[in-house]
């Protein structure tokens, strides 16, 4: 017998059989509690028969399961990166006080200079791009979270424990995160510590829920090949076999969209929020950053660049170069230079990306002093770091401890101009990016690279 002659009477018996039934569920102690429960007649959400999509059932979970087991460990990982970036060991990064959930600490890298570029860009565009696998994943999964009785044994309360804090971490992070990407902070509560100790709640569930439910996904995934509900049409298209999880309908509804147009328009979802999102750090396709409030123009000329603070909500004077002097100090004496003063120093150009915790980034022109001959002019040519204060008077970030590795890069600088990366002429830093001088140092957070120098105190302990 063909397999095509097979596939037809599974279907036959499928259609023209008994209506499915849920198998009865492997209760726990105590059994006699659960079954009670699981009798009491219950209304929507909480019947199964609420749920008549015959589209649901283990093998599509698993499939949008098995590309965030992919995508989320990356989107995690990164995250803890862009944490260390920000200089956790001279108290910035925020939260400060983590307590167990210290992360080892060592020097983040200031080489290569496009690092955090990479990492923060993978962080917010690759949690983007998985929002409609987020989603869609939920959705296949609402009639477990909506089960009657919700326990039937310590196991799966366990595996209820794992699902809240993996759907609330992850809706929390995802909803945060946009918003911070956004620039609303309405939810009234600092983004970064919530999002900090949000992501560790999700880590616990997801990692709790992946060793629960890796061996149901394999099995799942398994039961599908090679492609068995993938290559149906709408009209093909039937329930997957009743299953002891609770996602195959009961009473399914027809079909108005087969897996495989599920599949593509999710995946389809995602290739658009990726395109939206990936001009925010790739300049060329800047105009496509549609989701990115940042994305558009902030200037003219070299200056046309994101700002995340300007000079008016930093409260910082249009007559702040006037008289202004930047003080080195940790030297035998305190030294004192003018903006002409640096422009007669030695100048070094260098073509460095700036990227921020938002997702954005740009690669500019740069000119200046170099950091590290502005440590030997303070007579510290060995710092062990460098205290950057700005002009700036409040801000979580008017001030930045930078680290021996980052001040001595032979690109790091106090710069001085900026121009695109192209070859075209350099022009004086805006007042909004920095004017007079600014701290650019490869690999570093944004907001760490200084606005609005006022003083560098080289440490050298």
């Amino acid at each position: 017998m063909s397999s095509a002659t097979e596939d037809r009477e599974e279907r036959a018996v499928v259609d023209d059989g008994p209506p499915p039934t849920r198998p009865e569920p492997p209760y726990g102690f105590p059994r006699g509690l659960w079954r009670g429960l699981a009798r009491i007649p219950v209304p929507p959400p909480f019947s199964p028969r609420t749920w008549r999509s015959p589209l649901r059932g283990p093998w599509l979970t698993s499939v949008f399961a098995s590309v965030l087991l992919v995508g989320l460990p990356i989107v995690i990982l990164t995250g803890l990166l862009s944490y260390l970036a920000y200089g956790p060991q001279f108290g910035q990064a925020i939260p400060g006080d983590v307590g167990l959930l210290r992360l080892p600490l060592w020097d983040w890298p200031a080489s290569p200079s496009w690092l955090y570029r990479l990492t923060q860009g993978l962080h917010v565009v690759g949690g983007l791009v998985l929002v409609p696998v987020v989603l869609a994943k939920l959705w296949s999964v609402v009639p477990k979270l909506f089960a009657w009785p919700p326990v039937v044994s310590i196991a799966s309360l366990l595996e209820r424990i794992s699902l809240l804090a993996l759907v609330g971490g992850i809706l929390f992070e995802l909803i945060t995160g946009i918003m911070n990407i956004q620039y609303d902070y309405s939810f009234g509560f600092s983004f970064y510590t919530a999002h900090y100790w949000g992501a560790w709640v999700f880590i616990a569930g997801f990692v709790s829920h992946v060793v629960i439910k890796l061996p149901t996904m394999v099995r799942s995934l398994r039961s599908g090949a090679p492609g068995r509900w993938l290559h149906d049409t709408v009209d093909e298209t039937r329930p997957e076999p009743p299953d002891e999880h609770g996602l195959v309908a009961l009473a399914p509804s027809p079909p108005t969209m087969s897996r495989r147009g599920l599949l593509g328009t999710v995946a389809g979802g995602g290739v658009l929020v990726g395109v939206l999102s990936i001009g925010s750090t790739w300049d060329a396709l800047r105009p496509l950053a549609l989701l990115h409030p940042r994305g558009q123009s902030y200037g003219t000329g070299p200056n046309d660049f994101q700002v995340n603070r300007t000079a008016f909500g930093a409260g910082i004077p249009p007559t702040v170069g006037d008289g202004w002097t930047l003080r080195l100090t940790g030297g035998p004496v305190a030294v004192a230079l003018t903006r002409a003063d640096l422009a007669a120093m030695p100048q070094h150009t260098a073509t460095l990306p700036i990227a921020c915790v938002e997702g954005w980034s740009t690669t500019r022109t740069w000119s200046g002093v170099r950091l590290r001959d502005l440590a030997a002019r303070a007579g510290v040519p060995e710092p062990a770091n460098a205290y950057v204060a700005s002009v700036e008077t409040s801000g979580a970030f008017a001030r930045t401890t930078l680290q021996a590795n980052q001040v001595l890069h032979p690109d790091a600088l106090l710069a001085l101009r900026v121009g695109d990366d192209d070859g075209s002429p350099l022009a004086d830093l805006s007042l909004d990016h920095g004017f007079p001088a600014r701290v650019i140092v490869p690999a570093l957070p944004g907001v760490h690279n200084t606005k609005w120098v006022a003083s560098i105190d080289f440490r050298v302990a």
